[in-house]
């Protein structure tokens, strides 16, 4: 496999999963949670340094660099989607209440504390609404996200 071909497999595959997303909040009704809301910015953060690597078709040291970039954008995903996943499997007695939206958080507060706030979680994000084959979205999310680090260190660390 090329390092195009990696790029670009890469970035279809981040813009079809933002292209499903979508397709949930807008035609299905299915509001996203401020966590799925972060989950959704790592996808993107991956598309677009995909989508760089293909268009600048780095070898060597640039093609370790975009590789990397990618990988630290999708195990962070990872790590939110893993959380969301976690707060699910809470017991019900446990589940942390419901926060304010992430629009009203970011108006009212300082970027760190609204961070500190989403990756904590609320109610909202311990809702499972859709699954598929007993997997939640967050729970394929996380699936993608190591599927999609998995290939980019196979891009930072492929031989010429």
């Amino acid at each position: 496999m090329s390092s195009r071909f990696i790029s670009f497999s890469g970035f279809i595959t981040c813009f079809a999963l933002i292209a499903v997303a979508l397709y949930f909040q807008h035609v299905e009704g299915l509001d996203p949670c401020p966590l799925c809301i972060f989950q959704r910015v790592a996808f993107m953060g991956m598309g677009v340094v995909f989508l760089v690597c293909f268009l600048h078709n780095p070898r060597g040291f640039g093609q370790r660099v975009y590789g990397l970039l990618a990988a630290v954008s999708g195990l962070s995903g990872a790590a939110i989607a893993g959380r969301h996943v976690w707060l699910q499997n809470l017991p019900e007695d446990q589940v942390p209440e419901c926060g304010p939206s992430l629009e009203f958080m970011l108006d009212a507060f300082p970027l760190v504390q609204v961070l500190e706030t989403v990756l904590k979680g609320s109610g909202e994000c311990a809702e499972v609404s859709w699954t598929l084959l007993a997997i939640s979205m967050p729970g394929w999310s996380l699936i993608w996200f190591i599927l999609l680090a998995l290939l980019s260190l196979r891009l930072a660390f492929r031989r010429p």
